[in-house]
């Protein structure tokens, strides 16, 4: 094992100690091992302290440059998930994923020269992140959200709780880890909210849902009693706690059978749009979401397209709201 890769085995204990996501740590792992690989293979270098700026903005070039899936940690792994059958193989990596490596980077050297001190000098202090164009987002149509939800058959366990956790993720804005964790005792129908508890940090916040989703948690709850012994509010039909790709790929499966693209942050980030659209501002949303400040929550879901800005005005336009 060289240094490098002693560092990288390291830096994870350090994040899973943290409970950090599963998809955040497969992230960094990802996003390190690679970078250790061309390090070795292109300059030699086994050792974190021998890396320099220049050996960072090297590797970015190399990102930019190469193909979507042409390397990976682990060659064993090309037989067994055939990147070269994948219709986007060796096309153009996207600067939203450049953007990804270059912070996970800088996580990890961060962490070497502010917390363990293993380095005297970071590389990563003057690279600059990519600067990525943010695509808009366009809002599901309550049509398009109706035919989704028509796509489950509520007659059976697996169907009646995926729409209903649709529903929750639509009306609450809360994450699909943060629904799919619920128990009954979190949820407080005389107040019609919810209490979410962040696994990473203990902090604790509510979120709110309409009297609509209501009685649609009520009902749910009743069948599932009936159902099953699950300390969840959205089990499996095993009363184990649900797997978020799970839930990910029933709902788009449901999405793709109306030719409708769908996904569970799609449903966060709708619920915060027309929390806005209808009225709602920007620090009680904020709180909602869990975000760190109200800067945060603009910078994620400022991204309304012109025809939602003046379905906005035409709402709230000066003249309309004038008795003159």
């Amino acid at each position: 094992m060289t240094d490098f890769e002693f560092q990288i085995d390291n830096f994870m204990l350090y994040c899973t100690s943290r409970n950090l996501a599963k998809k955040t740590l497969a992230s960094y792992e990802q996003s390190l091992k690679l970078l250790a690989a061309y390090l070795q293979n292109q300059f030699v270098i086994t050792e974190v302290l021998k890396v320099q700026s220049g050996h960072i903005r090297n590797y970015i070039k190399y990102i930019q440059e190469r193909g979507k899936y042409s390397v990976v940690t682990n060659e064993a792994s090309i037989n067994k998930n055939f990147p070269h059958n994948r219709s986007d193989y060796n096309k153009q990596v996207s600067t939203v994923t450049v953007a990804n490596y270059v912070r996970n980077i800088k996580v990890f050297f961060n962490w070497l020269y502010d917390t363990e001190r293993e380095i005297t000098k970071n590389p990563c202090e003057k690279i600059e992140n990519p600067k990525v164009q943010r695509k808009i987002k366009k809002m599901l149509a309550p049509e398009d959200i109706k035919r989704v939800l028509n796509q489950f058959d509520t007659s059976k366990f697996h169907d009646y709780r995926n729409s209903v956790i649709t529903l929750t993720l639509l009306d609450t804005g809360m994450r699909i880890g943060e629904c799919l964790a619920l128990m009954p005792e979190h949820i407080d129908f005389k107040h019609k909210s919810i209490l979410i508890t962040n696994p990473k940090n203990k902090q604790q916040r509510f979120v709110y849902f309409s009297p609509k989703l209501g009685l649609e948690l009520r009902s749910w709850l009743k069948y599932h009693d009936r159902y099953s012994n699950s300390p969840y509010v959205f089990p499996t039909t095993r009363g184990t706690q649900l797997d978020i790709r799970n839930f990910e790929k029933a709902l788009r499966e449901a999405g793709k059978r109306v030719n409708i693209d769908i996904h569970p942050h799609q449903l966060r980030n709708n619920s915060a749009k027309y929390y806005i659209l209808n009225g709602g501002d920007w620090f009680t949303l904020s709180k909602i979401l869990g975000h760190s400040s109200v800067e945060v929550t603009q910078k994620a879901y400022l991204d309304f397209t012109d025809e939602e800005v003046g379905r906005k005005y035409q709402k709230h336009s000066p003249l309309s709201n004038l008795d003159i």
